[in-house]
Formats: C-alpha cells, structure tokens, sequence
C-alpha cells in the first residue's frame, strides 16, 4: 500500500438520538465531538438521523402499502386497462 494517501480507520461512536441507541464500529469518518465509551475509553461520535434500532422495516413497525388501490387509480386516470 502507497503511505500517506488512505484516510484515517479508527474507532468511532455512531449514535441514534431517537432510539437511544449507538454503537461502536471502525470507520473513516471523523467528528470533534467526542463521548465517553462503556470502556472509558473516549472515541468521536456520529449523530444520525435513524439506525436499526429506529428503522420502521428492522422494528417491525412498517406500514403496508395498498398497492392495489394506486394501480386501479392510475389506469383509471389515465385510462388503460392492463393487460391480461
């Protein structure tokens, strides 16, 4: 590997405000703003927006779409039968 051209790879906190959940991982990505891991150790932190713990598909909480309903709407807008 050429020296001097990879980014940094270091542990680093991503966390989910909403599901009060985080997790530690390897990653490139940095952040000055840093916490305090159950380790005591104290690593860089990644706010996001949503993570497994809040996903609607991985909690189960994910609302069914009537797909139906928009097809049947859509032909009759636009006036064509499908085809069978």
């Amino acid at each position: 590997m050429k020296q001097g051209i990879h980014p940094k790879y270091d542990y680093v906190v991503f966390r989910d405000r909403a599901a009060d959940f985080a997790f530690l991982t390897r990653s490139t990505v940095g952040s000055a703003e840093t916490v305090e891991w159950e380790d005591g150790k104290t690593y860089p932190v990644i706010d996001v927006q949503i993570s497994s713990a809040s996903h609607p598909f991985w909690t189960g909480k994910s609302r069914v779409m009537d797909d139906e309903g928009r097809v049947a709407k859509f032909y009759k807008k636009y006036g064509k039968a499908p085809a069978e």
